[in-house]
């Protein structure tokens, strides 16, 4: 039986993401620290607070995308969708994504649930119902919190993606430090092998109130310019791991064909292999 693992592009092994709420003027200063370290990140703007804030498109291009970084939907209303009657929800996403696509001028796919988002659900619905109109809304994946931990492992179910930790978690350095110090090499424990992602989340507005710009600058420093790590937004993320798992395999499992749009790396008994979109190749 072959030896299958999914790798990063380039063939790498972990990625690096980020994830910043509410669309805020601090934002601004956050993605030039990002840029300064070559990091990507994905920034949810909150259209109530947006149109507060009053970014323009310029600036949203200037900043944001024409950087790399993903902007995604936090809600028009900011409301949590575990607690909103399904109509309520529907309308807070889509107007929200309407409203974004316009000022982006690009197709926006991503989010990141709003107040408690899927952590209180009161009476007025449950997750898989929640799920279900995201998904028919167009929604890759939303982005949840409250399980900071040092796993570092992909989500099984994008529409409750949990990232590693808040950036004021006491032990995000401690964090840091284990992931880097993870060995994926042939010489690890085969169910140790598969791809790792670190992902930070906060509000860039807290720097301000905490006055610790320098905890993300070390953040990034510590995590910058390594051969090793692919550095991504949450959207980037997201599609790469869904193209991997479309690839089709024959019953032996020595070739496998990609459908998708995506070159798609893989570790195939230690090597490295790459499969180009449309191509089928024996491994």
């Amino acid at each position: 039986m072959r030896t299958v693992f999914m790798r990063y592009p380039d063939g790498r092994a972990k990625a690096v993401t980020f994830s910043y709420d509410d669309g805020v003027m601090q934002d601004k200063r956050l993605a030039e620290i990002f840029d300064k370290y070559k990091m990507k990140a994905t920034f949810n703007f909150n259209c109530e607070a947006l149109r507060k804030e009053n970014f323009s498109k310029e600036e949203i291009k200037d900043y944001f995308l024409s950087k790399g970084h993903e902007i995604a939907v936090h809600g028009a209303f900011h409301r949590a969708n575990g607690n909103t009657r399904p109509i309520e929800g529907i309308r807070d996403v889509l107007d929200c994504r309407l409203e974004l696509e316009q000022k982006c001028d690009s197709i926006i796919r991503g989010m990141a649930y709003p107040d408690s988002g899927i952590t209180l659900m009161g009476a007025m619905g449950n997750y898989e119902m929640i799920k279900q109109y995201l998904t028919e809304l167009d929604i890759a994946y939303p982005r949840t919190l409250g399980g900071d931990n040092d796993s570092f492992m992909l989500p099984s179910d994008f529409h409750s993606w949990m990232p590693t930790a808040h950036h004021k978690n006491p032990e995000i350095m401690n964090y840091i430090d284990k992931f880097l110090n993870i060995d994926i090499s042939t010489n690890a424990y085969h169910a140790r092998r598969v791809s790792r992602l670190l992902y930070i989340w906060g509000h860039s507005y807290e720097f301000d109130r905490d006055n610790n710009w320098e905890l993300i600058e070390e953040i990034c420093s510590k995590l910058s310019f390594n051969d090793e790590i692919w550095y991504a937004t949450n959207i980037e993320i997201c599609d790469y791991v869904e193209a991997y798992k479309r690839l089709r395999y024959s019953a032996d499992g020595h070739m496998v064909q990609n459908p998708t749009l995506q070159t798609i790396w893989l570790d195939v008994d230690g090597k490295v292999v790459l499969v180009k979109s449309g191509d089928t190749i024996r491994i």
